[in-house]
């Protein structure tokens, strides 16, 4: 059912955890699957510098968190705001089409982070 990067996502996750002194924190919970998804991030001269994820979910769920760490560690926030839940997918060499849906959710996880940290940063100035 899972592909080979799938399979090594979902047993050997990276970023698990939460981001000591989170600068954005975002979460999706889904009433349809189940499946809950914490994404924490810090940001440093306007790239994320650390980001880590807590996942309760299938393993695609798990899989497509630890990719999307993956994908926007290191990204400038304009750039990570731009990753899609087609870029999550596509980053695992795709998902079987019943969970498709757990790629909306890292994607969406990683916006609500970086939408609180632009909240945060315009209640300072």
């Amino acid at each position: 059912m899972y592909n080979d990067r799938v399979i090594d996502h979902f047993t050997n996750p990276r970023n698990v955890g939460a981001v000591e002194n989170a600068d954005g924190v975002g979460l999706v919970e889904s009433e349809s699957c189940g499946d809950r998804l914490q994404i924490s991030i810090k940001v440093e001269a306007g790239k994320i510098s650390d980001i880590r994820f807590k996942t309760f979910g299938c393993a695609a769920a798990i899989a497509t968190s630890s990719m999307i760490t993956e994908l926007a560690k290191g990204m400038d926030i304009k750039s990570a705001l731009s990753i899609t839940n087609e870029d999550v997918a596509k980053a695992l060499n795709g998902l079987p089409d019943g969970k498709q849906h757990c790629s909306n959710h890292a994607a969406d996880a990683l916006h609500a982070a970086i939408r609180d940290f632009q909240q945060r940063e315009s209640r300072r100035e």
